[in-house]
């Protein structure tokens, strides 16, 4: 029996939800998967799977028994890359876990450049939200968190950030520029809808001076629980909103939207790169992580040059 096949056949078979299709993904018959498993069962002498005309589902000591088989299996893929990185060209398959706003606006605009530096890995990604996302599942998972966040994951930061109020040129036309946080009462608001309640007040926080705050009690003429929504408001003319600076950067830079109350922010924010917890990070991820970090600092740069130039 091919030990290492037998468990690779098993682990995929919980992966993909059957016998069917995990013969798919392994480009095998479903009898070959079945026999591998089967074989894997009588080596071990004991039954690892239930098995019913719907479903299949992990018995007692299948659960504990793939927790070790993803674990040796693992760290056997990655004792394979970290010798044939050194022989051969970074190849292979990235996974990354990011959630809406970021697939849009950080991770969407570097992965042509990525690709056309290094064509041969591929990448997999998941747009999804999770409010405890699956990191282990993934080689990055992209986290945007506030400044206090204190997650119990390993996670490399890729770039501090804020939150600043912008507006299209079109709309301070039309209603004046304000000067001073309090300005904002008298303004058309567009606010990010907050997890639970509806507060009116809006805290603003001075840019330089950490202990220095605001709150302001406006009454928003739009709520929204999705941020692309609230910046196409903002570029036509809705009102005011807020949101970090690197996502705003490219309609900075073009003049769609111009920063207001310079000197204001109304977050402070962080962007992390979560990792699976283990020891070995393939050269593949490295490289990526690299990438990003390197994009998203000149894409911030290039906002708060933007910005002093309003």
């Amino acid at each position: 029996m091919d030990r290492l096949a037998s468990m690779r056949a098993f682990q995929k078979v919980m992966d993909e939800g059957g016998f069917a299709a995990a013969a798919r993904a392994l480009d095998m018959s479903p009898a070959v998967v079945t026999r591998l498993v089967a074989d894997l069962e009588d080596h071990l002498g004991t039954r690892l799977l239930h098995r019913t005309t719907r479903r299949v589902s992990l018995t007692d000591a299948g659960e504990g028994y793939l927790d070790r088989v993803r674990v040796i299996l693992q760290e056997l893929d990655e004792a394979n890359e970290l010798v044939s990185s050194k022989t051969t060209e970074l190849a292979g398959v990235l996974r990354v876990l990011v959630p809406p706003v970021l697939a849009t606006h950080v991770l969407a605009p570097l992965v042509s450049g990525f690709r056309q530096k290094y064509p041969k890995i591929l990448l997999d990604i998941d747009v999804d939200s999770h409010r405890e996302p699956p990191i282990e599942d993934y080689d990055i998972t992209l986290i945007g968190a506030q400044d206090s966040f204190d997650g119990n994951v390993i996670a490399r930061k890729v770039n501090s950030s804020v939150t600043v109020l912008l507006a299209s040129p079109e709309y301070l036309r039309r209603k004046g520029t304000p000067t001073r946080p309090q300005d904002l009462a008298q303004h058309d608001c567009l606010r990010l809808k907050p997890l639970a309640g509806r507060s009116t007040s809006w805290r603003l926080l001075h840019e330089h001076e950490r202990e220095r705050f605001v709150d302001v009690d406006v009454q928003p003429v739009l709520w929204a629980n999705h941020t692309d929504t609230l910046i196409q408001a903002a570029q036509d003319g809705a009102g005011i909103t807020a949101t970090a600076i690197e996502l705003a950067a490219p309609m900075l830079q073009s003049g769609e939207l111009v920063r207001v109350l310079n000197d204001w922010i109304t977050d402070r924010l962080t962007l992390y790169a979560a990792l699976p917890s283990r020891k070995f990070m393939p050269r593949r991820t490295e490289v990526f992580l690299e990438y990003l970090i390197a994009q998203t600092r000149l894409r911030v740069e290039g906002a708060l040059g933007a910005c002093k130039a309003c």
